[in-house]
């Protein structure tokens, strides 16, 4: 069975950098407070890595 990883939206990305803004719309994030569930992959990892700031990984 493959391993998920849930991650939330929880800040704005206004006034951020377009790649950080590019990398929230990657997800497919539309609203704050939403969660989404994703593979948890090497790829997945690095994004939510340069996005500490906006995404919160919860169990």
């Amino acid at each position: 069975m493959e391993k998920k990883i849930k991650i939330k939206y929880i800040h704005s990305p206004i006034g951020r950098k377009k790649d950080q803004k590019d990398t929230i719309r990657c997800f497919g994030f539309t609203r704050l407070n939403q969660v989404k569930e994703f593979p948890d992959t090497p790829c997945i990892r690095g994004m939510v890595k340069k996005i500490p700031h906006l995404v919160q990984v919860v169990q």
